[in-house]
């Protein structure tokens, strides 16, 4: 491959990746590079540089080249990965990281031919594409947690965390990014700027309001939080070990996981069906269950769709007016 063709960030070692270039364009692709880079999320450049590290890895140990790579080539490597009892989430994952990977190095991605395709199709109906559920947190649910939490610095901590989390129906990435800046303060409670998401890679950022409440009182734990660890500035939520020293960094989104099983876990209920997710599912399920208005629910969980939540109203309305409920 000319080694002047953007490379691809995700694997490959070019002369613009060890940083000897030719001429005048070494800064210039450097920098081309970093945009490049900037295109994708941290977390979705990780899940494709582990993609692709294993799809090469495949290539080399079939003596068959990774990048261009035939459509049969990746027709068996997906094949080999179904046979494996891989998730159909994961091979979609990393067909997409191949495809990827070609269009920056300027290669027609061979996952977009027919055969491909085809056998991704196959995989669908064999494997399956249903996703694992986890159970939403509910109200009911953030209830029965909020009863087991003792009144200590992390305790205090994860009570703001799980409010929070679940009024303003946060993922978990944007619950560690929060910071003081972050919140501004209004009479009826908090609105707090989201500067990144999920579905808004170019940060052109949402705003989502957090009432006082009059039952979880949200707003009052979070400043109880914030008071009791003097967190003036900086990542909201923070690390805080046995002794109750509180860090300076912010918490991973995997530690919100972690919180969220464990309180389940002190409340009684089934920490397999609880993940950091929960919040969110949560929020939108009680809400549903409430009585409010889709539009509404959308404001404050900012998905694009209403088909999205369309799954989450079922759920939340299965039993409300049951075809059967005259006669079972």
């Amino acid at each position: 491959m000319d080694q002047h063709v953007l490379p691809v960030p995700i694997g490959g070692t070019t002369a613009l990746e060890t940083g000897t270039g030719p001429g005048d364009l070494t800064d210039a692709l450097r920098s081309a590079r970093a945009y490049a880079m900037a295109e994708k999320s941290a977390a979705t450049r990780r899940a494709y540089a582990s993609d692709w590290d294993h799809f090469r890895a495949w290539c080399y140990s079939h003596a068959v080249a990774p990048l261009p790579a035939a459509v049969e080539t990746v027709a068996a490597y997906l094949a080999s990965l179904a046979d494996a009892r891989l998730k159909a989430s994961t091979i979609m994952r990393r067909t997409a990281a191949i495809a990827y990977a070609h269009r920056l190095a300027g290669s027609p991605p061979p996952t977009a031919a027919e055969p491909t395709k085809a056998v991704l199709r196959g995989i669908r109906r064999r494997v399956g594409v249903a996703v694992e559920q986890k159970a939403p947190a509910t109200a009911r649910a953030i209830t029965a947690m909020l009863k087991g939490i003792p009144d200590t610095m992390q305790g205090r901590r994860d009570r703001a965390l799980l409010l929070i989390g679940f009024a303003a129906a946060l993922r978990r990435s944007e619950l560690v990014a929060l910071t003081v800046a972050d919140l501004e303060r209004t009479p009826e409670g908090v609105v707090i700027h989201i500067r990144r998401s999920k579905t808004d890679q170019e940060g052109e950022g949402h705003q989502v309001a957090v009432p006082i409440g009059g039952k979880l009182r949200p707003v009052q734990a979070l400043d109880a939080w914030l008071s009791a660890a003097a967190i003036t500035e900086g990542p909201v939520f923070r690390a805080v070990n046995r002794g109750g020293r509180v860090a300076a960094g912010a918490l991973s989104d995997h530690a919100v996981a972690d919180i969220v099983k464990r309180r389940a876990a002190a409340a009684g209920l089934d920490t397999r069906q609880f993940s950091g997710h929960s919040l969110r599912a949560g929020f939108v399920t009680s809400a549903l269950e409430s009585g409010a208005d889709l539009l509404k629910v959308m404001d404050v969980t900012r998905h694009r769709e209403v088909r999205t939540l369309k799954a989450y109203d079922r759920r939340a309305k299965a039993f409300r007016d049951h075809a059967g409920r005259k006669f079972l």
